[in-house]
Formats: structure tokens, sequence, C-alpha cells
């Protein structure tokens, strides 16, 4: 692309070629739901107009983000685009109506209905990437790989992923695609940064071996990582600190979580880092931000890392960790 300040990679096997920063659209949508300063239609038009003009093709999506309105935005934006330079991802899980008890999980019922209401949202005849949002322990992964399956061989869906699975989780759907010779799984999206590094563990050696590619969301620790953190911060008092560690690593709990906890970040593992970090920034001429986002890009097997911004100065500065320079193996 003419101008381009982004790289690209191959999505995994599946042929795409995406944008190495993607854009997270968590942040769209003002529903009551909804976390404080979020973006409105037109604001989040105007990022989205910003990530296309810097070169990015990837939306990340899900029918849960302020219970489909996110999905909206993103679909009367689109109606402005030409639909076929964008590759678009939702997922699938959550329950979007409280009071039907079958507006939740990975069975089919749920899935088909679900997927004809997101592309409604979406105002799209296709979705380009249909993640299950987290795993079902109450339906058989089975059903769930044939009703994806089946979304695809009906030209709704164009490709898999999976999110927020574990290492056993992973390998067991990728072992059934297999043994029923239905469609592969492409990418993983889990959380992955310099602070929450258990995915390292097994997940990072099954997309390796199976070839999946990995998309690292909250790759900057919900705002630990941006470099506006200093070792001398007056505590959670403090403005700045009000929102570290929304992101917890267990799905769960970050529903839960209201209040986040300073202690666990406040010690000397966290400062070390961010310094070393604003070292090495320096050298590069680049942000904190920026190292960590670029730290990620030079993973095994990430094709894309998930950004989410309330300002297009944090966009801009984001994408300035996707092309033209590297971390030294050293750094790394």
């Amino acid at each position: 692309m003419e101008g381009s300040l982004m790289g690209y990679n191959f999505l995994g096997s599946s042929g795409l070629k995406v944008s190495n920063i993607c854009l997270g659209t968590l942040t769209f949508g003002e529903h009551k739901e909804g976390r404080p300063g979020n973006l409105n239609e037109t604001a989040a038009h105007a990022m989205m107009d910003r990530f296309a003009e810097l070169g990015g093709n990837f939306l990340d999506t899900a029918d849960m983000y302020q219970r489909g309105e996110s999905e909206e935005i993103v679909g009367t934006w689109l109606q402005k685009q030409d639909r076929e330079k964008f590759v678009v991802a939702t997922k699938v899980f959550l329950q979007m109506d409280p009071n039907n008890h079958n507006s939740v999980g990975l069975g089919r019922k749920h899935i088909m209905h679900g997927v004809e209401q997101s592309l409604k949202r979406l105002q799209t005849d296709y979705i380009d990437l249909y993640y299950t949002h987290i795993w079902d322990n109450a339906t058989p992964v089975e059903q769930t790989l044939r009703t994806l399956n089946d979304l695809v061989r009906a030209g709704k869906v164009r490709h898999i992923g999976v999110s927020n699975v574990t290492g056993w989780q992973l390998q067991k759907i990728v072992e059934h695609v297999k043994l029923m010779g239905l469609e592969s799984v492409v990418c993983l999206q889990q959380q992955y940064s310099l602070f929450t590094r258990e995915t390292e563990y097994e997940l990072l050696d099954v997309c390796m071996n199976e070839g999946i590619a990995f998309l690292p969301w909250s790759p900057l620790k919900g705002g630990l990582l941006s470099g506006k953190f200093k070792r001398d911060m007056a505590g959670p008092g403090d403005p700045r600190a009000s929102r570290i560690g929304w992101a917890s690593e267990k799905p769960e709990t970050r529903q839960a979580e209201s209040h986040p906890c300073w202690d666990h970040f406040n010690n000397d593992r966290t400062w070390n880092l961010l310094e070393a970090m604003e070292r090495m920034g320096k050298e590069h001429g680049k942000t904190v931000a920026q190292v960590a986002l670029r730290w990620l890009l030079q993973r095994p097997t990430v094709s894309a890392v998930i950004i989410g911004a309330t300002k297009i100065s944090q966009l801009e500065d984001n994408i300035g960790a996707s092309t033209g320079w590297e971390l030294t193996q050293e750094q790394v």
C-alpha cells in the first residue's frame, strides 16, 4: 500500500495478509455497560479512518463489545469503504440476551443465531475471521467445530480462530479438526505481553508446531507498558494508576474486577523492566509502548498485535512499532 507505515504478515496458513497491527474495537460504543472513555460512532469512525490511512487492514471486534454496539459502529464504517480491502474479525460465546438461557456458549443453536446477528450489525455478507471467544465446558468440541465448518461451507465465514484457551484445549481442537476433516483453525488470540508470559509455557509451542498464527491482546497490559507509569508515582490514588491491571489473566476475574491491584505491580520487577525498556527505546528513538509492541512482533508465530486506543495519538504511536526497525537479539 503506497505510503503505508505498516508491516504485513500472513495470518497463519490462511493465505490472508494482514497488517501486523490489528485495531481492536473494545473501546467503540457508549453502552451503559461499556468502559469509561469509550468512543462514540463519530470518534470511532475517525479512528478507523486514520488506521486505514496508515495502512491498517485488520479490525477486531466481538458481539459482546457494548452489547453489539461495537459491531454496529464497524458496520456503518464499512459501508463507506471497499469491503474487500479489510479483514474483519469478530467473536461468539458470551451472553447477548440475559433473558434467554440459550443466548450463550458454543452450541450449534447459539453460534448459528450469533453469526446471523453479527452479520446484520456489521452490514456485511461474510466475516473474514470468526473466533470462539472462550472455551465452553458445556458443549462437546466436536459440535462446535462442525458448526463452524458449516458456516465456512455456507460462505458466511471465511476462516476460524479461537481465543482464551489453555494449551491442552488448543491441542484438542487441532486434533479434532484433523480427525474429522474439518476447516483448520488458523489463529489463536490470547493475552500476551512482557507482563503476561504464561502463554509461553505451552500455547506458543502448539502454535509453532501446528502452523497457527498468534495474536496477542492487551499487549500493553492495560496501560502498564505504555510508558506513563514511573517508579516514584504516588500510588493507587494517582489518576494515572487508576486502571493498572484491568486486563486480568483469567476471563472470569476480568469480568469481576472493578478495582485493579496496584500492589501486584508496584515492585522492583515492574520498575526495572520499564526502566530497561525506556533505555532501549531511547537507543532506537522509540517510546516504551513501541518497544513493548515490537518485542511481541518479534516473537514466534505472531502475525499481528491487537491494540486498543481512545485517542488517535495513541494509535499513531502504536503503529510506530510496526515496521522499519527491530530490537536487537540482546534486547529481546
